[in-house]
């Protein structure tokens, strides 16, 4: 009888370092032994060292991806949106405001106007729009003195008419806290019998309009929970800078508008600006959490943890639109990017996030067990409700346009300072221009993702991100490589048509 010792696959410690590059489809994880239910699985994590969040999703700095919309979303669901920086830094800071002012993931387009104004074509312009608030300055950020409701202006015979002539005035009720939960402010339009109210801050100014309509859509989605939510009781959000002068001045806009976390947004990381700019951050906002990236190697990983960062992101070339790899020639396999630099990271105590490359809920549970803490999502969440940008028609099927932030649309905008080319005079793009299928709201797709996610952590055994760490660095966890046939074999197959549907 032959002595030698049968073993499942390899430690990730063996498997990585043989030298492939893998991505998370090159890899599978063999099951390990289950011994709690799929509702005892917990994914709080941290986002960089000072950012608690509830679960592992961050959305990403896109122009097409995350603005105000989408970062409330994710704070209301329990991660956090990272506003993208192509836009100026005052309107970039307006949004960090947006979403700080809110504590409902509702979609709303207020429309300012001073009391000398004349509407024009707002309610023309935007269907949905139930009311015109006039302030006394015409600003978001000054004291409401009325509305104009939309029946009111059709009926004017004289469209040209300030608004101070038929503003109405006085109505108590249309007023609810900026606090409010959707369920209260359900049952105060029920009670009122109104089709919209008003969110008011502490100083007594509008914030947001919330309609019925956008309360009912809300409500169908799966349960919220607290969110992620900062110390001074408003929903935590991130934004990105780039690593120029300029940048400090936008830093500066940010600072005071309250993120939580800035993200140095640079497709190669590793670099004498963005070390100087960690330093600058550092010794300017010694209270602002920085994360640094994006990097893939363990070199890399070691700079920016020298230089003081509270979180890494790790990704290149491997977003589903950018072409950095095909052009440039380098990069990485983002399995072995997450793990290697997650190694090094976790002895620092470094979070970090695994930013491209995820297409679907079992490339999360590889994320998050090879050692990331927290994902990273652009083509994921684009398409999406909450996305920026309007719905399109295309062969029957409604869209939304996704773009990469090298593709040479977005670089016109600014977005070539990530790539340190914005003083070049000749622009190679890194990415593409594109467009997705609608996917519905975020509060209804990530909910049933994580779902499906703590089902895959069951599988391993591990009932937390941590657990799974450990289990993966005492190489009880084993991996192996799928081969072109087993990846085939692993997904749909075989079948004359099929429909597929997450949940």
């Amino acid at each position: 009888m032959s002595s030698e010792i049968v073993e499942d696959g390899y430690s990730a410690e063996k498997l990585f370092n043989q030298g492939y590059s893998y991505t998370y489809d090159d890899v599978i994880f063999l099951p390990h032994y289950i011994d709690f239910p799929t509702d005892a699985v917990s994914l709080s994590t941290n986002l960089s060292k000072n950012v608690p969040l509830s679960i592992p999703c961050v959305s990403s700095p896109m122009d097409t991806v995350t603005e105000s919309y989408m970062a409330t979303a994710m704070a209301a669901l329990g991660g956090i949106g990272i506003i993208h920086s192509n836009l100026s830094p005052s309107h970039q800071a307006d949004m960090v405001r947006s979403v700080k002012s809110r504590r409902v993931p509702i979609l709303s387009n207020p429309v300012f106007m001073s009391p000398d104004s004349r509407i024009l074509n707002h309610f023309e312009d935007d269907a949905t729009l139930p009311c015109v608030l006039v302030t006394e300055s015409g600003a978001a950020n000054s004291k409401v003195i009325g509305y104009v409701l939309k029946s009111d202006w059709v009926g004017l015979s004289n469209k040209e008419t300030k608004l101070v002539d038929y503003m109405r005035t006085g109505d108590s009720k249309l007023y609810v806290p900026w606090s409010y939960e959707v369920a209260q402010i359900d049952a105060y339009l029920r009670q009122e019998e109104r089709d919209f109210v008003l969110l008011e801050n502490e100083g007594g100014e509008a914030v947001d309009v919330i309609t019925k309509e956008e309360v009912e859509r809300v409500k169908e989605y799966p349960k919220l929970g607290k969110g992620t939510v900062g110390p001074d009781g408003k929903w935590m959000v991130g934004a990105s800078i780039g690593t120029r002068e300029s940048d400090k001045e936008r830093l500066q806009h940010l600072v005071k508008a309250g993120i939580n976390a800035v993200v140095l947004d640079s497709s190669q990381g590793n670099s004498i600006y963005q070390i100087e700019m960690i330093n600058y951050i550092k010794k300017t906002y010694p209270e602002l959490d920085v994360i640094g990236g994006n990097v893939v190697t363990v070199n890399q990983a070691q700079n920016l943890i020298k230089t003081g960062v509270d979180g890494l992101r790790v990704g290149m070339g491997s977003g589903s639109i950018c072409t950095t790899q095909e052009v440039c020639a380098v990069g990485r396999g983002q399995a072995t990017a997450v793990y290697k630099v997650s190694s090094i990271a976790a002895q620092s105590g470094v979070p970090v996030i695994a930013d491209g490359g995820i297409s679907n809920s079992g490339h999360i549970v590889k994320a998050l067990t090879i050692g990331a803490s927290t994902v990273m999502m652009g083509g994921f969440l684009a398409g999406s409700i909450e996305a920026p940008g309007a719905y399109m028609y295309q062969d029957g099927c409604r869209i939304k346009r996704y773009r990469g932030m090298g593709s040479l649309e977005a670089m016109t905008k600014g977005s070539d300072q990530r790539y340190l080319g914005d003083t070049a005079k000749l622009k190679i793009a890194q990415g593409v221009v594109g467009a997705v299928s609608d996917k519905g709201s975020v509060l209804q797709f990530v909910p049933y993702t994580m779902q499906a996610v703590k089902q895959g952590f069951q599988d391993l055994g591990a009932s937390s991100l941590q657990s799974a760490h450990d289990l993966l660095r005492s190489k009880t966890l084993r991996l192996e490589v799928r081969t072109g046939a087993a990846q085939v074999e692993g997904g749909v197959h075989g079948l004359v048509f099929y429909e597929k549907k997450a949940f």
